[in-house]
Order: structure tokens, then sequence, then C-alpha cells
């Protein structure tokens, strides 16, 4: 009975030995693949955030185009437009029966431009607002002869839709900071801006976006939509008039 009771505990104790190697073995298998899910799983989710749609980049404007368009009279005309990069913003000569020189700035897919009759658009300027859901203005604007932009953020303080009183605060392209009060009054299709800087403008409002054209009654103003295939589609106006006429540029 020794002799078996020995042998039955060797047995045993084999068994016991092998199970335990066998559940050591089970939860190392058990456990490679949930590290294995846990980086896996990881990785997703970075990649998820790492691959997430980037903001369409803005199309190059650069260049020569062929012009046709409607005047707030209803009148077509037709010509040329010819757009060179200056910096951060970029000089608009068009050649339509007359000469005509402005500054535009890209904002997104949105292009805001200012223009005077001449051979040059000094003392034009112009900005582009986005309208933000609680009535803020997000604005980037820039002037005729200076190759830098500057950036402005207008705060409503009273009114309604566009119209109203805002507090603005704003960069020049020097890096110098600026505080401005700014009335948005409605006329017609346009809206007339007034800041208490002795600036005042006139703009166009297409969905959430809005140019303003600054410079007084002697500066025009244009708001293109930039299309992926480098079309630009504007609607345009001027200070003397609360009618729009449209242009379409495409590239030569």
């Amino acid at each position: 009975m020794k002799g078996y009771s020995r042998l039955f505990v060797v047995v045993v104790l084999a068994l016991l030995s092998a199970l335990a190697v066998a559940c050591s073995m089970g939860r190392k298998s058990e456990t490679k693949p949930a590290d294995k899910g846990g980086s896996t799983n990881s990785g997703a989710s970075n990649t998820g955030n790492s691959t997430s749609v980037p903001p369409a980049p803005m199309v190059n404007i650069d260049g020569k185009y062929n012009v046709t368009g409607t005047n707030p009279d209803g009148n077509v005309y037709k010509g040329t437009l010819e757009v060179i990069a200056h910096g951060d913003v970029y000089q608009f000569r068009w050649n339509a029966g007359s000469q005509y020189d402005g500054v535009g700035i890209n904002n997104g897919d949105v292009v805001a431009v200012s223009f005077t009759s001449g051979a040059n658009g000094e003392g034009c300027g112009v900005v582009d607002y986005v309208i933000q859901s609680d009535g803020t203005l997000d604005g980037k604007w820039g002037y005729w002869g200076v190759n830098e932009s500057g950036s402005e953020r207008a705060t409503r303080t009273s009114g309604a839709g566009l119209e109203g009183e805002y507090d603005a605060t704003g960069k020049n392209p020097s890096g110098k900071e600026y505080k401005a009060k700014l009335s948005v009054e409605q006329m017609g299709e346009l809206y007339k801006f007034l800041w208490t800087n002795n600036t005042e403008g006139v703009g166009i409002k297409q969905g959430s976006n809005i140019a303003v054209g600054i410079g007084g009654n002697r500066c025009g103003f244009v708001a293109y939509q930039v299309k992926s295939d480098g079309t630009l589609d504007g609607i345009w106006g001027g200070s003397g008039s609360e009618r729009t006429g449209t242009e379409k540029a495409v590239k030569q």
C-alpha cells in the first residue's frame, strides 16, 4: 500500500504540475491577444485622430483669367484679369474696357477684393469676415501696397442678424494691437461698416461670410467663391450703389 501510495502521489503531483503549466500557458495565450487588441485599438484610435479629414487646402489663385460679368444695371461686360501674389495678399488687375487695380485676401474658399479704377489701387483695403454662430465676426484684412495681412475679431454688443454694434479688437500687419467700436447697417443688398478709428466700408454677405471693401466711394469690392477647378465666381458692388453685379473669372 505504501508503494502504491507513493506512486499515486507521484502521479497526482505530475498531473497537478501538468495542469498548472497548462493553466499558465492558457493565461499567457489569452493575455497576448488582449494586449495586442489593446495596442491595436489604441493605434486605431490614434490613427483615427491623426487621419481626420483636414480642411481643404486653399486653391492657388495666381494667374491670368478671362472674365465675364454683369454690371448692377444688368449690362454684360468681358475682359481679362491678372492675379499676382504679394506676400499675404494678392494684386488684382483687370482690363475690361477700362483698367482697374485692387488688393485681395484669401480666406478659406473665399477671396475678398477691394479695387478702384486706374493703374493702382492705392488707398483701398479689404476685410473678409467669417460670421460665427454667436454673431462674432472673425476677420482677415489687407491694404493695397502692404504685403502682409492683419486680423480682427468683432464681438456684437447689441443688434440682431449682422446689423448692430460691436467691440472690435485686431492686430496690424506690424503686430501692433488695436481696439475700436464697429457699427453695421444694412443698405439694400449691401451692408455699411463704420469703425470709430475713422474707417468705413461697404460689404456683401454670402452665407456665413461677408467681404467688405474699405476706402470710401472710390473703392469697389468683390467677393469670390473659389471653385475646385480654380474658377472665381463673384458678386461685386460699390459704395455708390445698393445693387450688385456678378463676375466669373476662368483661368486661361
